[in-house]
């Protein structure tokens, strides 16, 4: 099997699936760094932070590169905001800096934050969506709907590993890679990216293990015909989405 989370951010994984009996092998296909110095744009919305009704982190990533910034403006955060996390992984590194956060339950996506109450009627209020560079516009777009007024704070990038022509596909055929555990659509993108259309047809046998039906639509429409999906990108959801799983065929879903 193959991990592809960020580095510092497999282990876990990585170690759940040793103690079940398999041989885990961890291959960040992005890594992540702050986006440093802030632009003057992102610095006057830290800033303004009192003067929002909505805070939304989109990752755990997001609260850990944006937090300690924010509270170099803001030593005592601002009393009243609303804080969301797009899921427990999320809400529990907020909780590291003593702010409590909702989250959607098992929904962790745009759409399971947009169904959160407080979200639902937000006419004529500020939200402030934390976030790494690029990624889906859905919870902006929806929100603008509704008459919100958005803005967002980029606090990190994701970038591709740098890896040779070929080097990818060798790595997978030396471990006999039969499951790919993608925990975004960034990563799928950066695995298609990575090889060769010859590569990538060779590899459509192989079960990639995946966070939602959108990312699984687009690994689908890349060829790979055995996708599992999980309910969505934490590890619990992945090793419990692998519980369905038959190795010798995987599992077409």
């Amino acid at each position: 099997m193959l991990v592809t989370r960020p580095a510092g951010q497999g282990d876990r994984l990585c170690n759940a699936l040793t103690a079940r009996g398999f041989t885990a092998h961890h291959l960040p296909f992005l890594a992540l760094e702050p986006v440093a110095p802030l632009p003057a744009v992102e610095r006057a919305r830290i800033l303004d932070l009192d003067r929002v009704q909505h805070v939304i982190f989109i990752s755990a990533n997001a609260v850990n590169f944006s937090l300690p910034v924010i509270e170099g403006y803001w030593p005592q955060l601002p009393a009243g905001l609303h804080w969301y996390a797009v899921g427990e992984g999320t809400a529990r590194a907020l909780a590291a800096f003593d702010v409590v956060a909702q989250t959607p339950g098992e929904n962790m996506s745009s759409e399971g934050l947009l169904e959160l109450p407080g979200l639902r009627d937000c006419a004529g209020q500020r939200v402030l969506i934390v976030k790494g560079q690029g990624g889906r516009d859905t919870l902006r777009e929806e929100l603008e709907r509704r008459g919100a007024q958005v803005e967002t704070l980029t606090c990190y990038r994701r970038v591709r590993p740098r890896m040779a022509p070929g080097e990818l596909a060798a790595l997978l055929a030396r471990w006999q890679v039969d499951l790919i555990c993608i925990s975004s659509g960034e990563g799928l993108e950066t695995m298609l990216a990575l090889l060769s259309p010859a590569e990538t047809t060779k590899l459509q046998a192989v079960t990639l293990l995946l966070p939602s039906r959108r990312v699984a639509d687009a690994a689908m429409a890349a060829g790979f015909r055995h996708c599992l999906i999980a309910d969505n990108a934490s590890d619990g959801a992945m090793l419990r989405a692998l519980e369905r799983w038959t190795p010798a065929k995987g599992e077409n879903m």
